[in-house]
């Protein structure tokens, strides 16, 4: 049987992802809505090699913290649909910030990564030097360079994608940690967490984990739903939590989003 083989593709708003969209799918597109709400959803038919893969244009996000509709929409999408494959589109004169979505990506679990850096003739123009070989070691994914709307780097797009989709093994871990305290809870929760059967079969543990220590109130709610362990996680997550904070003295959320950005610099 003939396997199927599903493409995400996600990015910033204004990373120049419609015009990858459109440069892979040409005119093989259909438009709808996402089920329940009245953002658009789009998806198509692109060819790499000898294979034709569905590509699905998931909203413009900057997080994966869904505190808007499109994120919500982008997150549900990707752990309930398990795309094939995620390929990222990044503006590459704001790399920076465009690189905390796939950070994200990684934490939540997606395995097959492709990053596209895409305007990089406009990173050119303002005087940016971006070595993508060397953050593509750095961070154990492939990047390609484009200029989507010049059509730049898409060819050689098509064939790093047909690759990709198909291999057998992908990302093995995120290569972001957060310090020996931070870690040590993240390894508790997940214990914790793997008692919670409902929870612990449907998300990645280090994910649930890491939302639950951000205080994402979804994740805290679905703690309480049909499962005596959730009161006991949920007492021994504010002991850590304030455990936590005692020593940063600060918001632990805003820290923890503060160590990824962190390490976005370092590449």
């Amino acid at each position: 049987m003939k396997r199927e083989y599903t493409i995400a593709l996600a990015g910033n708003p204004n990373s120049g992802k419609t015009t990858v969209f459109n440069a892979l799918t040409g005119a093989r597109q259909k438009v709808g809505n996402w089920p329940g709400v009245t953002v658009e959803r789009k998806e198509g038919k692109a060819k790499l090699k000898d294979m034709e893969v569905t590509v699905v244009d998931l909203p413009g996000i900057y997080s994966l913290t869904a505190n808007s509709i499109d994120e919500r929409i982008a997150r549900d999408f990707l752990l309930k649909e398990r795309p094939s494959l995620v390929a990222v589109v990044l503006d590459a004169s704001n790399l920076e910030r465009n690189l905390y979505l796939p950070l994200q990506l990684m934490e939540l679990g997606v395995s097959r990564l492709v990053l596209i850096c895409n305007m990089m003739d406009q990173a050119r123009t303002e005087g940016l030097e971006i070595d993508t070989e060397g953050l593509s070691r750095a961070l154990g994914v492939p990047i390609v360079p484009t200029v989507a709307n010049k059509g730049v780097g898409i060819e050689r797009l098509r064939n790093v994608l047909a690759v990709e989709v198909v291999r057998e093994k992908g990302l093995s871990s995120c290569p972001l940690r957060y310090g020996e305290s931070v870690e040590e809870a993240i390894n508790e929760l997940e214990e914790a967490i793997k008692k919670h059967k409902t929870l612990s079969q449907r998300y990645p543990l280090r994910w649930l984990a890491l939302k639950l220590l951000e205080g994402d109130q979804e994740y805290l709610a679905r703690l309480e739903e049909g499962n005596p362990t959730g009161g006991e996680i949920r007492a021994h997550l504010t002991m850590l939590r304030d455990k936590l904070e005692g020593e940063i003295r600060y918001d632990l959320e805003t820290a923890l989003v503060e160590k990824r950005y962190g390490s976005m610099r370092q590449h």
